[in-house]
């Protein structure tokens, strides 16, 4: 019976030969993994535009449902950069209740891409977008932070790239050194700390100092003017009950152009996390099943007051440098943040707002990929053309309009060299046969008969090669006889393609110009037949072979 539905949770997998010596290393590796998660998800979560526990919450629950239904033995889900400018644009403009709407209808879409199979198909967005925006983020994630980073007293900070730096310049007079001296300070922490050990994460190490640091400035040395988590949060150290979405069709379709670009975004970086991660484990993961369960995280977090789920590259690798190998580390993971939330909670409201601004100024560096997209401008012009248009549209617009005309472009682009690669040859005397695959012959060349022409086609005959093909045979001079059409190099045709035979077809036979077929594999034939082209043209004018199609010409041209 075949399958519908590609769903195969790596959990089921792994508990078929669990044993405790594999839990003890997952454990230690889910403790770690949380403990590296607890700054990120906190400062992902304020950099969105919600409040610092709705970050833990997306961890928690986003973590547990990708580790519980995911397709990869290794994967951790929660609130990624990635996500930070489209969310906080969806929150300015329609609020929480419509991010909520806009998670939850990326999270089916999601589900709807791991159905229909089309994981694989995913992981062939062009490399150059993929960087385009993800350095295009980066850029954006880091002009965000300048107001904390500095501490500048400002009103309201302005929406796009261009007016922000703008108002930054306009308020720099009003720099909080002592701020900025704490960003700088956890900067050069997150910096300095793998130096002395790669096991502790320095965005943790940072937080613990620095908010160490300032709290003992702000109650023993009454130090103020540092901002901290809790001059700007009132922190919930619980887990929220699960409260209904109000779904009407208006919302949804204003939403839906950025609920496409929160399921695709998170789908390129799950799928790319995910096969990072086999390049390191040798394993080997389930595309589809990742996208389902991307699509389940999505779904229920929002339920929770939760922001988007993703695959989260950093933290896969540190599960895997830590020895994690099920997704029971995952789990364990979810459960440690849980902990920290219900029992460490408020302790977070002492945090300056400047060390997670330094924490986000590092993530954004590593997201850059700036050398990456050094080597990328080496590349041809049509790469780097798509490269800086998804760069610029994403820093200057937002990312929603950079996904979409960057993958436009890509498809346009790629069309192109595919017609570009499509050729089309015209014999009228004799086919040299010396490097045929079709058919074992002696001859080496076949000798055409007078009125006679053979076009051949090398390549898909698709929309973007019809017109090309109609163009040639305009060009020439005598109309012919008979017309041979070898498509023995021909992988498939679409639509277009099928409607250009028709109408060369119609055309021939007005002008009394007989049309043979050569070459026509399967899969071409099968679409002949289905929409009753084959019939038109007859059967007996579709051969096998160029020797069967030459044979045929020479009995019709010996016809009166």
């Amino acid at each position: 019976m075949k399958k519908t539905l590609d769903f195969r949770p790596k959990l089921l997998q792994a508990l078929g030969n669990y044993s405790k010596e594999k839990f003890m290393t997952d454990l230690m590796a889910g403790i770690i993994i949380g403990i590296v998660a607890l700054p990120l998800a906190i400062a992902f979560g304020i950099a969105s535009g919600v409040s610092p526990e709705k970050g833990l919450i997306t961890a928690i629950i986003g973590g547990f449902v990708v580790s519980l239904l995911g397709g990869s033995s290794v994967q951790i889900g929660g609130p990624t950069g990635a996500f930070i400018i489209i969310v906080y644009g969806i929150i300015q403009n329609f609020g929480l209740e419509g991010l909520a709407i806009a998670t939850v209808v990326a999270g089916i879409l999601l589900v709807i891409m791991g159905a229909l199979k089309l994981g694989t198909v995913i992981k062939f967005i062009p490399y150059p977008i993929v960087v385009g925006f993800t350095s295009g983020i980066a850029l954006t994630i880091f002009t965000t932070q300048i107001k904390d980073l500095f501490g500048l007293t400002m009103d309201k900070v302005p929406a796009d790239f261009i007016s922000k730096w703008i108002a930054y310049a306009g308020a720099f007079p009003t720099v909080n050194w002592l701020s900025a001296a704490v960003g700088f300070l956890s900067i050069a922490i997150i910096l300095l700390t793998p130096k002395i050990s790669k096991r502790i994460p320095g965005s943790l190490v940072a937080i613990i100092v620095m908010t160490l640091a300032v709290y003992i400035a702000r109650n023993y040395f009454h130090v103020g003017g540092i901002e901290t988590i809790g001059d700007r949060f009132t922190i919930n150290a619980s887990m929220p009950q699960p409260a209904p979405i109000k779904f009407n069709m208006e919302m949804i379709n204003l939403l839906l152009p950025s609920a496409f670009t929160i399921a695709i975004l998170g789908a390129i970086e799950s799928l790319l996390s995910a096969t990072v991660a086999d390049g390191v484990t040798g394993d080997k993961h389930n595309s589809n099943t990742e996208l389902i369960a991307q699509g389940a995280a999505n779904i229920l977090v929002p339920l929770f007051g939760g922001i988007p789920v993703t695959g989260a590259i950093a933290r896969t690798m540190t599960n895997i440098n830590n020895g994690g190998k099920t997704p029971v580390a995952g789990i364990v993971h979810a459960v440690v943040l849980l902990l920290i939330l219900l029992f460490l909670g408020p302790l977070t409201k002492h945090i300056p707002m400047a060390c997670l601004a330094g924490v986000l100024i590092i993530v954004s560096y590593n997201m850059s990929q700036w050398r990456t997209f050094r080597s990328l401008m080496k590349n041809p012009k049509s790469d780097v053309s798509v490269l800086i248009v998804t760069f610029l549209l994403t820093v200057i617009f937002d990312l929603t309009i950079a996904i979409e005309i960057g993958l436009l472009i890509a498809m346009f682009l790629f069309m192109k060299r595919v017609a570009e690669t499509t050729a089309v040859s015209v014999t009228t005397d004799r086919i040299d046969l010396s490097d045929e695959g079709e058919i074992h012959h002696e001859e080496e060349k076949l000798n055409l008969p007078q009125g006679v022409e053979v076009y051949e086609i090398d390549g898909p005959f698709f929309f973007g090669i019809a017109n090309k093909f109609d163009d040639i045979m305009n060009r020439m001079g005598d109309k012919p006889r008979i017309r041979i059409i070898r498509m023995r190099k021909v992988p498939f045709m679409d639509s277009t393609g099928l409607h250009n035979l028709e109408s060369l077809v119609r055309l021939s036979q007005s002008e009394h110009i007989h049309i043979i077929l050569s070459g026509v594999n399967d899969r071409v034939r099968s679409v002949l037949q289905k929409s009753g082209f084959e019939a038109q043209l007859g059967a007996e004018n579709v051969c096998s072979n160029i020797n069967e199609a030459v044979e045929k010409a020479w009995k019709l041209s010996e016809k009166p």
